[in-house]
């Protein structure tokens, strides 16, 4: 018995390697296969382009209609040779060029710079005699271009080897005017084009199209994927096109043979260590390895594969992608409100709760489809049939449709949702731990939306989740040490004479990613709970620099999340006093978001502010509510006229008409009114003509550092070459 159990145990072993060594080769083989296909398609490619560039320049002549109109003059073939020679520069993808009868009448015709005539056209036959006015005009015939709806075209072409050199040969026909002595006497004329295919236009192809080492040869190549036909005049294969092909199935297999020699030595470990062991151990090890089985590979509570299980499963399924050509999703399942349930019912209602949805989970599902528990209230599902990806989408609405209804959970009936995450294999990746990671980055996704919905990786996904992961880490250091810095804008008179005010803008210069901008970190702080001391920073930053700016207003936005803090009016009037920066230059933005959602706080904290000397500015106006309630019931100061406003905006259009009754509406409540977005000089006179009493845009300047801010205020009239240069 153990005799034949360890020949039986060496044969699988064999058999195994044997396997694994015929699955590497048909790897490797299928690899170098494919990166071969691949690059004889890009060498095809590469020959279509130019010969497609080629044809675009005839096509560019004709349409230009000089050639044409040559024939209707006095003397036809002396103006012709002259516009061709004229015309010289749209040839210079050619070596030569003819402009010709059907009959094979040389009209005009150029070789390089010089004129050429009927000897030069004649010495050009013997390469294809399919030319206009050769001797055999059938044998080979040209390649027959299709035009841009995909039937013929007016152009041919050839690519020959006449013992000696290759030649790319182009035929064009061109009408002549219909009222011309050449159209009624010779009928349609042609251009003949032709290109000598030397070494170095070879390697520019192998460069540009990254294909080793194109050239032309002799004998003919043994392997038919990298090798393409030169047809001579009489239709014989005097050479070939060849080049090198990759072959990364060679670079897979030094690297498989080194795993498999691993493989072999764990095997024989194995088998060494099995041998030892079978004869006192045999009876036991069977026994054991029923229980381990059962209880390593299922969930205990809902009765379905566990994660080691749910693992193991996928790496599978995904060794099967590149045999079976089919493709697999993994669907991550979060449980929404779960917490609630748990906080509200006990552990034994949560229990009861998982019990249930893995019950329904498995209903939903097809056959040969797995489903496990992962972990908590966490489940995995490995869809290996049907369409992808709107399989998926299915099968996402029916877990959705499946999770929303009631449970009863302990005679109780409660509802919840589910976040679901979707990655496909093999488009977003191969690997398991890779797509259990983009699935998560999915889920994240789904949770970030709302919520009970299902959402597919994308690839933009992995740049948001690194970017909300760097701005929690690393903006909370940069706070604490300082590495942010504030640009201000000026905010001008509208005579564009004197600053008037400035508004302070966050940038952050982080020292790995580079200049981030604020439209990318600021609603991250505001979702991780940064906002406030970032907000905190900026504020006491631009009081300290803009203390010394005596005279000059100082503007600074307000987060929502920012203002609907219970310490919000306190925090402003502490940095304030640390500061020592005076109250009544400092100017608050407000969007309307802000007083929309809690407008009896709003109201209250808007009131504290204007009581202690601080300014209050409706910004973004004209793009959320705009309700003149608000205007009326808030005491703000100034409105700031959206820049969306300005940036298409037409003197006497809808958007000029919208910006003046802003404007005379601000004026009319006694407010100030400013225009953000002002960049030409025909905005300024419009925004100057309607009474606007402020301006800021890029037209006067851009957020710059606060010493350049000292250099412009210390200037008289600052922007009086702008304006006058505008």
């Amino acid at each position: 018995m153990l005799k034949s159990t360890v020949a039986t145990l060496g044969c699988a072993f064999l058999m195994v390697m044997a396997a694994a060594v015929a699955v590497v080769l048909a790897i490797t083989s299928d690899a170098n296969r494919l990166e071969a296909e691949r690059q004889r398609d890009r060498v095809e490619a590469a020959i279509e382009s130019q010969v497609r560039l080629r044809e675009l320049r005839f096509q560019s002549l004709a349409a230009a209609g000089e050639l044409q109109n040559s024939f209707s003059g006095p003397s036809p073939l002396i103006t012709l040779q002259a516009a061709f020679v004229r015309l010289g520069s749209r040839f210079l993808e050619f070596d030569g060029a003819y402009v010709v009868s059907a009959s094979g009448m040389v009209f005009a015709g150029i070789e390089g710079d010089a004129p050429a005539g009927q000897a030069g056209y004649d010495g050009l036959k013997h390469f294809s005699p399919s030319l206009p006015g050769a001797v055999n005009a059938a044998k080979p015939p040209l390649q027959k271009l299709s035009d841009a709806h995909g039937g013929p075209g007016s152009s041919s072409w050839t690519l020959t080897h006449d013992g000696f050199e290759t030649v790319s040969i182009m035929v064009m026909d061109v009408k002549p005017h219909s009222g011309s002595l050449v159209a009624q006497l010779l009928g349609p004329i042609k251009i003949v084009g032709y290109r000598r295919v030397s070494d170095a236009m070879l390697a520019d192809l192998s460069e540009r199209y990254r294909v080793a080492n194109v050239r032309i040869v002799r004998d003919m190549p043994a392997d038919p994927l990298s090798r393409r036909a030169l047809p001579a005049a009489d239709g014989t294969i005097k050479a070939w096109m060849t080049w090198s092909p990759d072959r990364p199935g060679d670079a897979m297999l030094r690297q498989f043979v080194w795993a498999l020699l691993g493989v072999g030595l764990l095997f024989a470990a194995i088998f060494a260590f099995v041998v030892h062991r079978l004869r006192g151990a045999a009876h036991q090890i069977a026994i054991r390895e029923g229980q381990i089985q059962r209880l390593a590979g299922q969930d205990e509570l809902s009765l379905l594969p566990n994660r080691r299980t749910f693992d193991i499963r996928l790496d599978q399924a995904l060794a099967q992608l590149d045999r079976s050509g089919s493709g697999l999703a993994v669907l991550l399942i979060d449980l929404d409100r779960f917490k609630a349930v748990n906080d509200t019912y006990g552990h034994t209602a949560g229990d009861e709760l998982i019990r249930q949805v893995a019950q329904r989970l498995s209903k939903v599902v097809r056959s040969g489809d797995t489903v496990a528990r992962i972990g908590g209230d966490e489940f995995g599902i490995i869809q290996t049939h049907g369409h992808l990806p709107a399989g998926c989408a299915a099968l996402g609405e029916r877990i959705l449709e499946s999770l929303t209804e009631p449970f009863i959970i302990m005679g109780v009936a409660t509802t919840i949702g589910c976040s679901i995450g979707i990655a496909l294999a093999p488009q977003d990746a191969t690997d398991r731990e890779d797509l259990l990671r983009l699935a998560d980055t999915a889920l994240y996704q789904s949770k970030n939306g709302g919520r009970n919905r299902y959402s597919f990786f994308e690839a933009q996904m992995n740049r948001s989740l690194a970017l909300k992961r760097m701005v929690e880490d690393d903006l909370r250091r940069a706070i604490a040490d300082d590495q942010l810095v504030l640009h201000y804008q000026p905010q001008v008179s509208v005579d564009g004479a004197t600053i008037v005010g400035v508004e302070a803008l966050v940038r952050w210069n982080h020292p790995v990613h580079g200049m981030v901008p604020p439209s990318e970190f600021i609603g991250i702080a505001e979702e991780r709970g940064l906002i406030v001391p970032l907000s905190e920073w900026v504020l006491r930053q631009a009081c300290t620099e803009a203390k010394r700016w005596e005279g000059i207003r100082l503007a600074v936005n307000v987060s929502p999340i920012q203002f609907r803090h219970k310490d919000f009016v306190a925090n402003v009037i502490r940095i304030l006093a640390e500061t020592g920066f005076d109250p009544t230059r400092l100017e608050l933005e407000l969007t309307e978001g802000v007083v929309v959602d809690d407008a009896d706080a709003a109201e209250a904290a808007m009131m504290d502010l204007r009581a202690h000397g601080v300014g209050l500015a409706l910004d973004d106006f004209g793009t959320g509510y705009s309700s003149l309630i608000y205007l009326r019931r808030f005491a703000f100061d100034k409105i700031k006229i959206d820049r969306s406003f300005l940036e298409y905006m037409e003197t006497t259009g809808e958007s000029a008409i919208l910006v003046h009754s802003i404007a005379h509406l601000g004026r009319a409540l006694g407010l100030r009114v400013c225009a953000e977005g002002v960049e030409t000089a025909e905005q300024h006179r419009f925004l100057q003509a309607i009474g606007c009493h402020e301006l800021q845009g890029f037209l006067f300047s851009k957020g710059v550092p606060a010493h350049e801010i000292d250099r412009l205020l210390a200037l008289n009239k600052p922007f009086a070459k702008v304006l006058a240069a505008a």
